[in-house]
This record gives C-alpha cells, structure tokens and sequence, in this order.
C-alpha cells in the first residue's frame, strides 16, 4: 500500500474552514461582506456568546433562487467572478470558500428570497442546511427579500479549534471591530449591530463624515482634518485625526482600498511615518482613508482572509500617503507640510489664536512637547467646523 491517501470531502472542509474561519470575527466578517456584495441597503448582525453560540446576518440584498442556494455551500462556486481571471476583482468575496467552510465547522442555515420575477423560483424564499458539513436539500420557506444567515454552535465539529477562543467578550470585541471596519467603509449602507441583545450601534446611511465621526467617537470628531490627494492613476480620501488624539494600538486606523476593509502594512508604516514627528513613541494616529487605484496595481488574492494585499508599486503608494498625510497635517497646524517634517527635537510652533499640546513620552526618549496651531476653520471639513470652534483639551501623557 502506498504512503499517500487522498484525503475525504469532510476533512478537506474542515482543513478548509481553519483557513478561512479562524474566530467567530472571522465567520462574521465573511458574512457581511457576502451581504454587502448582493448589494444590500441594510445590514443588521446579532450575535451571542462572542458569536462562538450564534451569529445572525440578514440584509436586503439581491436573494438566491432554489438553485443558487444549492451551489452556494458548496466549495469554489461563486457569483463573483465573472471570468478565469483574477485581475479586475471588484468584490469583496471570490473564493467561493466562506459559506461551506463555516458549514464545515458550524451548524449553518441559509433563508434566502429573490425579486418576485428575478427567478422562476422567486415568487416565495427558500432554506438551505449545512452541519458539520451534511448539506441537506433545499426547502421552501417564508422569507422577505434578501438573505438571512445563522450560525449556531461554532466548532463544534472541530474542537480542537474552539479551544483556542479567547472569553466571550474578547470574541464579541473581536467581532464588533471587524464589523465596524466594515461599516466603515461602505457608508452608503445601513448598519445595525446586536451583541447579546443589546444595541451596539445602529446606523443609517450616512455620507463618509458623518460615518467616521460615529464610529471613531466624539473625541475624534472634534479633531477631523480632510484628506484629498491623486496622484499617478492612484486617489487618497478621507480623514485623518489632529495629533492631539491617539490610540496605544492600531485599531483606531480604518484604511479601504478599492472598497475592502484591510490591514496592510505598506499602508500603516506609511501612517506611522507621517505621524512620528508629531505623535508620541509608542501611540497610534486615528485614521479613516480611501485608496483607490486600478484593479490590476494591486493583488487581493493573496490569503484566504483577504485582508492582506499586494501593490505593484508600494514605494509608489507609501509616497502618496506619506504626502498626503503631511500636508493635510500641515493644513490643520496652519503650517505647510515640509516644516512639519523638518522640525525635530525640542521644537513649538506657536501661532494664535488656538494651539493644542502633543506630548512626548518622557525624556528619555529624546521627544519633547510640540505645540500645533489649529489653523483656519476653512482648511477643516465643513461637518467638522462647529466642532472646531472649541480649542481641543490636551490628552494625559
């Protein structure tokens, strides 16, 4: 007998699962981003136990027939590729591995409805069952249009991993910040959010400031400055905060790129590069940015999670950034964004009316207090200029 078998349908989900759903943030995740390319207006998610007990998505989006929900838990078959190439990828999901790889690993139940006439089955709903990786057949079922999603009991066919979770809390954490990043960064949709049955956040469509405002908080909010730079094909927009607001970790930092949520490194160290002549060793800049550039500059299909990219031209996009992030910064100081950069040590710049203190982490650092100039209301979001009018408290060191 030879050494090498080929292993059984099952076990190959399961191994795909672990890939692709790592955490109950991840299954969410995957979820949304499923609602968000059927083009939903609302999304609403609940959640219990952190999500390892139940998940629940439900949205308006387009629907699937009786025929469309059979293919959907199965491996590889998608809608959104509409050819062989992975080039121009347009949507957020495109292996065709989410929905069978939580079925692999979860109890998994799809309700899904059409436009009345979209499909020939469209005229009622239709429900699909997925345990531990037994697909059972399609039934009719009462539904509104669009598509509600449940997963119950996570893991529970692959132990091993549930016993690397973190508490309840951590995973419902965990899974409000994916879906906040989300959120974020489709703003044109609406946004309801239920962890243990209470109301984390519930948000209408909203332009892109009012979103990042209501996401990032109040103390943001106040400290705004509008970001807008193109530069080579490639366009940077958003927001990014004044120095005097940081965070010790990077979950403050929003960052989309053609529309998907990531966390790229090109993208954050060219983030800390601009902010660390004015933000203190160890803090991290809060920032809400838009990158957009050609689909075939950059390659989403690096890793089963799609959070990672790679850009043809990095340097290209660091500069951007880089740039960008100064002279905005600059804008909002009243300075210009080369001075910004070229003062180091012990350094103010001092300039009425209003000034707030960027404080270093001690002396040992070789950082010492800056004082920026909030500069003119006009180089501010004009959302933002009510909010501006009162001089920013300094934060403790």
């Amino acid at each position: 007998m030879g050494l090498i078998r080929q292993l059984p349908e099952t076990l190959v989900n399961r191994i795909a699962a672990g890939e692709v759903i790592e955490r109950p943030a991840a299954a969410v995740k995957e979820l949304v981003e499923n609602a968000l390319d059927a083009g939903a207006g609302r999304i609403t998610v609940s959640i219990t136990g952190g999500g390892i007990e139940r998940i629940e998505v439900a949205d308006d989006g387009t629907g699937m027939g009786a025929e469309d929900l059979a293919l959907a838990v199965q491996r590889h078959c998608t809608s959104k590729l509409a050819d062989d190439h992975l080039i121009r990828i347009s949507t957020l999901g495109f292996r065709g591995e989410a929905l069978p790889s939580i079925g692999a690993a979860a109890r998994l139940a799809i309700t899904s409805r059409t436009s009345p006439g979209r499909t020939a089955t469209g005229e009622h709903g239709w429900t699909i069952s997925v345990e531990g990786g037994a697909v059972s057949d399609v039934r009719p079922a009462a539904a509104s249009k669009g598509t509600l999603v449940v997963v119950a009991d996570l893991f529970f066919a692959t132990p091993a991993r549930r016993k690397f979770l973190k508490t309840a809390r951590t995973e419902s954490e965990q899974c409000e910040l994916a879906i906040r990043r989300l959120a974020l960064s489709a703003p044109h949709v609406a946004f309801r959010l239920e962890a243990d049955g209470a109301v984390q956040f519930d948000l209408p469509t909203q332009d892109r400031a009012a979103r990042v405002a209501a996401l990032l908080g109040p103390e943001a909010a106040e400290a705004l400055i509008e970001v807008e730079e193109e530069r080579h094909g490639m366009r940077l927009s958003g927001f990014a905060c004044a120095p005097s607001v940081s965070r010790a970790t990077v979950a403050g930092q929003h960052l989309v790129v053609n529309g998907r949520p990531v966390a790229d490194s090109v993208l954050r160290t060219a983030v800390r590069v601009a902010y660390r002549e004015v933000i203190a060793h160890g803090r991290h800049a809060l920032v809400a940015l838009w990158l957009d550039l050609p689909a075939e500059e950059v390659d989403v299909n690096v890793h089963p999670a799609k959070t990672e990219l790679r850009f043809r031209d990095a340097n290209a996009v660091r500069g951007l950034v880089i740039g960008a992030l100064g002279r905005a910064l600059g804008r909002g100081a009243g300075l210009a964004a080369p001075s910004l950069r070229a003062h180091t040590g012990r350094q103010s710049f001092r300039a009425p009316p209003m000034a707030f203190a960027i404080p270093g982490p001690s002396a040992a650092s070789g950082l010492a207090e800056a004082r920026l100039d909030l500069g003119a209301p006009s180089a501010r979001p004009a959302a933002m200029q009510a909010a501006w009018q009162a001089p920013a408290a300094a934060p403790a060191p």
